[in-house]
């Protein structure tokens, strides 16, 4: 079983950037199931329900948000389809699913979608917390269980990585926008990187006009942000498992440019 996971789609550049790439890659690396981050499909900010069916045509097999789950109104006329899932952790009551359990080439396989509560001002639930009872939950009816935990804090992905090692099959790290280069596979078995990337403007600030991002900063003043123009990187990994024991054998950066 390989398993490709899309680091966070940024804009239309990044919705063209996916379909490009997407079928190319699967084919490539022999993809059975793909994990899409599409938060910030909506020119940065959201996900319309335009961009929800363009990622799924485009070969993703279920959407991942995070911290923008909400920056399109119009999300919730499709929030509770099954194949898009938010962060679990949002307070009890909120529409949509933080997890859900899919099937590929008899395997069940269990996608849970988890924030991080470190400098992301969203009301959120404790991620361990919640995400222990969700295994709890979910242990015995999966065979594969991928997570991704949209954070800021590299400290918190990390903790959780090893929170969780051996209990889950693979965790990656979403939100920053920048690739990390400490794929490994923990010592229980769990395949664990930091972040995975974006897949967007590749001249830019995590996706954004470096000129705008710049006033920001030096002016501290709220300047409009814009998507960046101009070519396209792609950031994902392929999660290798083997049949057998369900275990990542496992984990390779892609970075296309």
């Amino acid at each position: 079983m390989r398993i490709l996971a899309v680091g966070d789609i940024v804009g239309n550049t990044g919705i063209n950037e996916l379909k490009k790439q997407l079928i190319l890659i699967k084919k490539e690396k022999n993809i059975d199931f793909c994990i899409v981050n599409g938060e910030n499909a909506a020119e940065g900010m959201g996900l319309t329900e335009k961009n929800f069916h363009s990622i799924l045509e485009a070969g993703a097999d279920v959407i991942t948000m995070g911290n923008h789950t909400w920056g399109k109104k119009e999300i919730f006329k499709f929030i509770n389809h099954p194949q898009i899932i938010r962060p679990a952790n949002y307070p009890e009551g909120v529409v949509g699913k933080g997890f859900n359990i899919y099937k590929s080439h008899n395997k069940n396989i269990g996608v849970i979608n988890l924030i991080g509560r470190v400098d992301i001002n969203i009301l959120s639930e404790n991620p361990f917390i919640k995400v222990r009872k969700i295994l709890e939950k979910i242990q015995n009816q999966t065979d594969i269980i991928i997570v991704d935990f949209h954070a800021e804090a590299t400290a918190e992905k990390i903790a959780m990585g090893n929170y969780i090692d051996g209990e889950v099959t693979a965790v990656f790290g979403t939100h920053t926008h920048v690739q990390t280069a400490d794929d490994r596979i923990l010592p229980k078995g769990t395949a664990y990187i930091t972040d995975i990337g974006m897949t967007g403007p590749k001249n830019s600030v995590i996706g954004m006009d470096i000129d705008v991002s710049i006033k920001r900063f030096e002016t501290t003043l709220p300047e409009k942000y814009k998507i960046a123009d101009g070519e396209a990187i792609f950031n994902a990994v392929v999660f290798d498992i083997d049949d057998e024991t369900n275990k990542a054998k496992s984990i390779e950066r892609i970075y296309i440019s």
